[in-house]
Parts: C-alpha cells; sequence; structure tokens
C-alpha cells in the first residue's frame, strides 16, 4: 500500500508541467522549509513553479535559497497543486479559491484528507523531514539549497531537536543533509536564537500580562500591543515556547487578536497531555502537545471559553484521563 502512493506521487509530478506550492498561514520554519524544498526541487527537475505563502516569508527565513521566489497569491494556471504542512484546507488563507488540492502531504495527527492523494505521517517530526525522506523515491534530487531549506524547516519543528518526537532517523536525515551542503549551526541560529528588536519588544508585552492559575498559564497579545512594539507580524513571535517552558504549568496559552473580529489560539502541552482534540473542538487542529486555532469573536469571550475548556481538560487529566501520546510542534 505504501508503496503504491509513493508511486502515484511520483507519476503525478512526472506528469506535471505548471506545479502550485503552498503552506498555511502564518508560516513556520516548516512551512517555509517545506515549500521552498519541494519547490526548489521541482525547479531543479525543470518544472515551472509557483511558491505561495499568503503571509509572506516570516523575516527570520528571507535569507534561505529561494525565499524570494515566494509570492502571496497565486499568479499562473498550474495543472498540479500542493500543499504542505497542512491540517485543514482553511489554512491555506484561501488561496485555491475552494479548489481541492491535488496532493496533501503532512505530519499533524489531526489532518483532515482533504486532498485527492493524501500522504500524512503523524509520527514525523517535521513535514520538511517526509520530504526529506522521500523526495529521491519521488524522482528529485537533495540539491544544497533543497538540503538547506529542508534542514530548516526540521530544526524549526523539532525546536533543535529537543521535542519527544525526535527519533534517530532524524537525526540520521540531518546529518545526510548536512552533508548535502546545509549549515546546522546558521539555521539553528536564525529559526531558534535570533530574534528582532520589535519582536522582544512583543514578548514583554505578553509576558506582563502572563497568568496562571494552578497548572495552567496564559497571556494575550492585542492589535495595541503589536502596534505599540511595531512588530509586522500577525503571530506571537514564538514566545508560546518561553510559555511552554514554565515548570510550574502543564498547558500554555497564547491569544493573539487578529484585525478581521478572530483570536489565533495556540496552546501547549507538557508530556502525556493531549490538547490537538480540543484544538479541533473550537475548529483548529495539531498534534498532541502543540495546537492552534483560528476563533472568531471577541479576546474577552474567546479566552473564557478557551481557558474554561482548557481548565476542563486539566480536571479530567487529574482523573487518569491523561493522553499517552506526546508530538510536538507546530
Amino acid at each position: 500500500m505504501e508503496s503504491d502512493i509513493h508511486e502515484k506521487i511520483r507519476q503525478l509530478i512526472q506528469e506535471a508541467g505548471e506545479i502550485l506550492v503552498l503552506s498555511h498561514i502564518r508560516p513556520d520554519g516548516d512551512a517555509v522549509g517545506s515549500v521552498l524544498g519541494l519547490g526548489l526541487a521541482l525547479q531543479e527537475a525543470e518544472k515551472q513553479v509557483q511558491m505561495v505563502l499568503v503571509d509572506g516569508v516570516p523575516s527570520s527565513f528571507r535569507k534561505l535559497p529561494g525565499a524570494n521566489q515566494i509570492t502571496r497569491k497565486v499568479q499562473d494556471p498550474f495543472d498540479l497543486s500542493i500543499v504542505l504542512d497542512i491540517s485543514d484546507l482553511s489554512r491555506t488563507g484561501n488561496v485555491l479559491d475552494g479548489q481541492v488540492p491535488d496532493l496533501n502531504i503532512d505530519h499533524h495527527i489531526t489532518n483532515l484528507n482533504f486532498a485527492r492523494i493524501n500522504f500524512v505521517d503523524p509520527e514525523a517530526p517535521a513535514t520538511a523531514a517526509i520530504l526529506a525522506e522521500y523526495l529521491p523515491r519521488w524522482g528529485l534530487k537533495i540539491s544544497e539549497p533543497v538540503a538547506q531549506a529542508l534542514l530548516n524547516g526540521i530544526v524549526s519543528d523539532t525546536l533543535g531537536f529537543r521535542t519527544s518526537n525526535v527519533r534517530p532517523n532524524t537525526l540520521r536525515l540531518a546529518a545526510d543533509l548536512m552533508e548535502k551542503g546545509a549549515d546546522l549551526s546558521e539555521l539553528y541560529n536564525r529559526a531558534l536564537i535570533r530574534r528582532s528588536f520589535e519582536a522582544a519588544r512583543l514578548w514583554g508585552l505578553g509576558l506582563d500580562k502572563l497568568q496562571r492559575d494552578d497548572r495552567l498559564v496564559w497571556t494575550t497579545l492585542t492589535l495595541s500591543d503589536r502596534a505599540q512594539s511595531a512588530y509586522p507580524g500577525n503571530d506571537d513571535a514564538d514566545l508560546i515556547n518561553i510559555i511552554a517552558s514554565i515548570d510550574e504549568s502543564d498547558i500554555g496559552i497564547i491569544f493573539v487578536e487578529q484585525k478581521d473580529n478572530h483570536i489565533k489560539v495556540s496552546w501547549r502541552a507538557q508530556p502525556d497531555w493531549d490538547i490537538s482534540q480540543l484544538a479541533t473542538q473550537f475548529g483548529g487542529g495539531g498534534h498532541p502537545a502543540a495546537a492552534g486555532a483560528d476563533i472568531p469573536g471577541m479576546l474577552d469571550e474567546v479566552q473564557e471559553k478557551v481557558i474554561s475548556a482548557t481548565r476542563q481538560l486539566l480536571k479530567n487529566g487529574a482523573n487518569g484521563n491523561k493522553s499517552s501520546h506526546y508530538l510536538k510542534p507546530n
């Protein structure tokens, strides 16, 4: 069965001339690295490729080879569409205008299998890791620029190989990419260490509002916070990973106010807690230990509903209903 899907993917790629490659809104390092890794490999196979991220490329990843080719919308016709690192079609930002994509490659356990062909591996630590393992099987080469992009995705989504879904094969894939020219130290530094001045100011505003109730911690980032810090993105600047590191908590949450009257909610959980289904209840998804949702409504209203539901999850877990699974992050 597995060999069948790889043959189908190989055939799709071979027969296509113009290919669209895209990933989710508010792209992280895995989204950017996966789009660039596959997109550049397809270009080197002499395909016409459009690489699209509706929110553009975050500043941390703009020095990756080919990043300047990524556009915010589809500009030309295509005969094959590939979505990467997306569990729900709505996460494309309506790039496809409701069209069913041809191929969906992802690693989220909550993936809805929305494409004509779905290759979803929830055990993979990153979508970029799936590509690093299977691109050659699909008839594509991993050159130095492709290796750089894919290692960026793996490093970003595993927080530098620190998440519990990192396996020996993850490190082997990373070593193979390094042998092809990827610079691990540079990628690690840009993805996980360096931050803009504006991002640091945003962190300060969020941390100043940090709250804790028993084993739950949370904070908010408002539109006013974004304006005050001059932070250009509409995400949390990875503050969620700081919140998740608090020793006295089992679950951390960030509420990020958006312009169109909805709230981006991100959850992070410690081992043995599963917040993926909680996110699904709010129209989102993700991994057992890292999930998110975009929830319509005002900040106070959404915060009250989400905190109440998360408290209930913690209460149920305290009664012996914890998850035995732990995957992270995105």
